[in-house]
């Protein structure tokens, strides 16, 4: 029988369907998966929380909300979870702690994938990057941590039109502005530690590389599949 891999997914609700194509994309890269039963069985829980990008966390109504998702998650069977939410990963140590199944570590996944000496730089929710999980991992991997002060009001206009499906003619607009500005920063990496910002593209690869913690967490996702 197949091994059956979670998913507690819904943070925010639209980052859900974007995940799950990069899983699939891994299973296409990691072994050649070609039919449909080639693919992993995929319990996916789509999980409403209390997060406003306007006002601060409840962290214990967050916290909470979270364990119970994940304990629903593990109560189907799964062998693991992916957790694609980088704001819920403030938590890691109580949630991982909650569970009897492997929890994959986004940030640790993702920061596995800068390489030293380098000037980076993280997208993210303000929740996220006041937890300042990024930054730590960034300084102790060798390479210089870069933010101007403007860009994290930009960055949460940016992740709150998304949220609302507004125009991508009019989202890109703001993006390419904001990752211009990175570029004369002289940044070398950009870290997309939102899920919510995975759907955008990076139209400046000659100048700029982008590390997608969703793309991190599915390509381990699907390593862990495969033990």
């Amino acid at each position: 029988m197949k091994k059956l891999i979670g998913v507690l997914a819904g943070m925010g609700p639209r980052s859900t369907s974007t995940f799950l194509e990069l899983v699939l994309d891994q299973c296409q890269i990691q072994y050649n998966a070609k039919y449909d039963i080639d693919y992993p069985p995929i319990m996916i829980y789509s999980l409403p929380t209390p997060f406003y990008l306007d006002r601060p966390i409840n962290h214990e109504e967050m916290k909470k909300t979270i364990i119970t998702g994940l304990k629903h998650l593990e109560s189907t069977g799964v062998s693991c979870i992916a957790m694609p939410c980088n704001s819920a990963h403030i938590y890691f140590n109580e949630l991982e702690k909650s569970l009897n199944v492997p929890l994959l570590n986004i940030v640790d996944e993702t920061i596995k994938k800068v390489g030293s000496n380098r000037k980076t730089t993280i997208f993210a929710t303000e929740s996220t990057f006041d937890s300042n999980l990024y930054q730590k991992g960034i300084l102790n991997s060798n390479n210089q941590f870069i933010f101007k002060s403007d860009w994290q009001k930009r960055i949460n206009i940016i992740i709150q039109m998304i949220k609302e499906k507004k125009e991508m003619t009019e989202i890109n607009t703001y993006w390419d502005e904001l990752v211009k500005d990175a570029i004369k920063a002289e940044v070398n990496d950009i870290i997309i530690a939102c899920t919510d910002l995975s759907v955008l593209k990076n139209r400046f690869k000659d100048q700029v590389d982008f590390i997608d913690s969703s793309k991190a967490l599915a390509e381990s996702l699907v390593k862990e599949y495969l033990k």
